[in-house]
């Protein structure tokens, strides 16, 4: 007998043979099928539209009740994942290190103190802390300088005679990612990595109108602090003008160049990267000491610019330090506005941790951030033999990955022993109309508070993975990832955000 049941099954072979994409539920009964088919007969509809003819797509979606994959489009295409990466990043940081993981920032000295004066350096080493600055501290980036200042003050310190040393010899030398973009070295989120970081490696410069016709005013953080030079080539426009934003920092120096034209009356604000993290680091400190009322006679120097660490023969002695905020914070601190420095020093953490787990006296550095970050894949299930990962946030093209490898992760992150783990991972990802990267999509409808997951977005490349529940409460993994586009990325993500809605709106019904 022909049914309609029956011509559902051929509907769903036909699907299956042309190579379009695939629909199999598995133990459900007749209505869930069909509400499944109709779901990817949406999906198909709305991601083979003509305007996506050289788009490639690659979609996979698993029932986490049952493990069941249910829908899938070129799964085993390799894709450039954009910041999707941090998914990878954060997954192993919390898996090996655990969420209460901790950072300690040290201040020690070679010297003593004698009469108010110390007489010897002060070595700040760097344990790979991303978030020394504002973030936690309220706002007020220069807190964690100032409390050292403080720690000093009590122990009689009101001289120092020597040098501010930054020691960031944890990580390697490497600054900057494998395929980075010369022209984004400006931009914040493309900052040089350093053991010893600050202020997310930026100083933060703010451009007001002044008289139309005149320059513009600039001021920066920290406190107009002179580790930069900033030429000032704006102008101001009359009120009713538009923005137009122009910075640029020469390479390898710390000259940038401001050339805005700003309306009078009106200011924005613009993180602008910094050469060298370390020296930035002990110098912006020297400069906070000198301004709480100790006076430094040496110099900020960074530990490679010395030709021997002789400092490290002689007695040390700790007079300040600082702890991080645990790994479950950080993660949401990278995943919710996607931080590309963040994420890139965790993953230098996790390849300085697996070293010492094996006994390696080696820093962290990109490739055993990437080490670390196949073991966890591992332990997932994850093939990684056709994979490529070159850093921890995605910022690289190099990058190539697969969605069924990141639907492995989110399948093995849901399912971890240890529940903190999956929480403090779940906790992470933008939530939907709510937060972080995703607080400007699903204003209504299904999804709103209910997907978590992580974006993904370079030149041409957008890419979204987590987790929602369907509308009987079934929860479900996705991986939605599409490269070579050349439509605007906004109608990608209002395509994206279509299918996430489809499957929010689900009625799934068992036998």
């Amino acid at each position: 007998m022909f049914n309609a049941r029956t011509a559902l099954a051929l509907a769903i072979v036909f699907f299956v043979s042309s190579g379009c994409a695939s629909l199999r539920p598995e133990g459900v009964s007749a209505s869930a099928e069909r509400a499944w088919f109709e779901t990817a007969e949406s999906v198909q509809s709305e991601l083979k539209n003509p305007r996506y003819a050289d788009t490639i797509w690659s979609v996979e979606v698993v029932n986490l009740r049952t493990g069941d994959t249910v829908y899938e489009m070129n799964a085993e295409s390799n894709m450039i994942p954009a910041s999707n990466t941090k998914i990878y990043t954060t997954a192993t940081a919390l898996d090996q290190l655990g969420p209460d993981y901790f950072y300690t920032t040290t201040v020690v000295t070679n010297g003593t103190i004698r009469d108010g004066t110390l007489e010897g350096d002060l070595i700040v080493t760097g344990s790979g802390d991303p978030v020394i600055g504002g973030r936690f501290n309220e706002g007020n980036i220069l807190a964690t300088f100032e409390s050292w200042a403080d720690s000093l003050a009590i122990l009689g310190v009101s001289e120092i005679h020597g040098d501010i040393i930054g020691d960031d010899n944890v990580f390697d030398d490497v600054p900057l990612g494998p395929g980075w973009m010369w022209d984004d070295e400006t931009g914040w989120y493309s900052a040089q990595v350093s053991a010893l970081s600050f202020n997310d490696n930026c100083v933060d410069i703010t451009v007001a109108g002044t008289i139309p016709g005149e320059p513009a005013h600039l001021s920066w953080e920290p406190a107009n602090t002179p580790y930069v030079t900033i030429l000032n080539k704006t102008q101001t426009l009359h009120p009713d003008s538009s923005f137009d934003n122009l910075f640029d920092r020469e390479r390898e120096t710390n000259r940038i160049h401001v050339g805005s034209l700003v309306p009078a009356d009106r200011s924005t604000v613009r993180s602008i990267t910094i050469s060298n993290p370390t020296l930035y680091f002990v110098s912006v400190l020297r400069e906070t000491l000198e301004r709480k009322g100790i006076r430094v006679y040496g110099y900020p120097i960074d530990i490679d610019q010395m030709e021997a660490a002789d400092y490290e023969t002689i007695d040390q002695w700790t007079v300040a330090s600082h702890r991080s905020v645990p790994m479950s914070e950080i993660v949401k601190a990278i995943n919710k506005p996607s931080h590309n420095l963040y994420a890139d020093m965790v993953l230098k953490t996790v390849g300085l941790e697996r070293n010492r787990m094996l006994d390696l006296d080696e820093p962290g550095s990109w490739t055993s951030g990437i080490d670390a970050v196949l073991e966890t894949l591992g332990r997932a299930g994850a093939d990684t033999s056709v994979t490529q990962l070159v850093d921890g946030s995605g910022l690289s093209r190099y990058n190539l990955v697969r969605s069924g490898m990141t639907m492995s992760l989110l399948k093995y992150m849901w399912n971890h022993d240890d529940r903190n783990v999956f929480s403090a991972f779940y906790e992470s990802l933008p939530i939907g109309g709510i937060d972080g990267t995703l607080s400007g999509r699903y204003p209504a409808g299904s999804a709103r508070g209910n997907v978590h997951a992580k974006t993904g977005t370079v030149s041409n490349v957008s890419t979204l993975a987590g987790y929602v529940n369907s509308a009987d409460g079934t929860p479900l993994a996705f991986v939605i990832m599409a490269n070579h586009f050349s439509v605007p990325t906004s109608e990608v993500r209002s395509s994206q955000d279509f299918v996430v809605e489809q499957l929010a709106n689900l009625q799934l019904q068992r036998r």
